[in-house]
């Protein structure tokens, strides 16, 4: 049997209605996982849980930045071997223009959410021996862009946090690890191709050598770190991104 299966594992997928959760959450059920699906819109969430494939699959409506839907949450999630973090806003502003609300705004999501829902689900001893924690980086927390202060600082907090993940819970064999991804065409993609020239989207597009990620490469790379493939790999980050940091283009 192939050691990138995920057959008898139960996996957490937050933000699972749209994008790259979506796909992750469809992707791994493909691999024999029990998926428990989260997030805030019950329409679109419903329509990722219809297209899992196989069964014993469990959706959770909930908005874990929100405290009584992340203890709820809590209370009915089941045993988990794995969890994958996908839940994530992206919302450039120039620093002249950062507030604490702003500030608040990003963090609250692509940081605060994600370190209380681990502290919840390690303090409810939710998670079973050689579990496997992904967080969905992004590039920009290494290599930052104009308008990008919040958005990159949060990312780098969050690859921060899974370290330390992976130094508190190493002797339970449970390891953390973080993807890193470039462009990627999701909902957030086409926003940016609606507020963005034509010509300042091909010029961006043109720096990829191997062209701009889909939905399906983050899967496939979340795949191998939930697996036991990757049973030696903790406290990294995969940087996916098509060779567009070689900067040959």
């Amino acid at each position: 049997m192939t050691p990138f299966h995920l057959q008898h594992k139960t996996i957490l997928v937050t933000g699972a209605s749209s994008g790259i959760g979506q796909q992750v959450a469809i992707s791994i059920s493909e691999m024999g996982a029990n998926v428990v699906i989260t997030g805030r819109n019950e329409g679109r969430l419903t329509d990722t849980f219809k297209k899992l494939k196989n069964t014993n699959h469990q959706q959770i409506i909930a908005d874990i930045t929100n405290e009584s839907d992340l203890q709820q949450m809590i209370k009915v999630v089941p045993m988990l071997d794995g969890i994958v973090h996908c839940a994530g806003v992206v919302k450039p502003f120039p620093i002249k223009f950062i507030s604490k609300e702003k500030i608040k705004e990003t963090f609250t999501v692509n940081y605060e959410a994600q370190v209380e829902l681990m502290a919840q689900i390690t303090r409810n001893k939710k998670l079973n021996k050689q579990a496997s924690i992904v967080f969905i980086s992004s590039i920009s927390a290494a290599h930052p862009h104009k308008g990008g202060a919040l958005y990159a600082g949060s990312k780098a907090a969050l690859e921060s946090f899974s370290k330390v993940i992976a130094l508190e819970f190493y002797t339970m064999g449970i390891r953390s690890n973080c993807i890193a991804a470039a462009m990627v065409k999701t909902p957030m993609y086409e926003y940016s191709e609606q507020n963005a020239s034509k010509e300042t989207m091909d010029e961006h597009i043109n720096k990829y050598p191997l062209g701009v990620g889909k939905p399906t490469d983050i899967a496939n790379a979340t795949i191998f770190l939930l697996s036991d493939a990757s049973k030696w790999v903790t406290g990294t980050t995969i940087t996916l991104d098509g060779g567009f940091l070689l900067g040959g283009m």
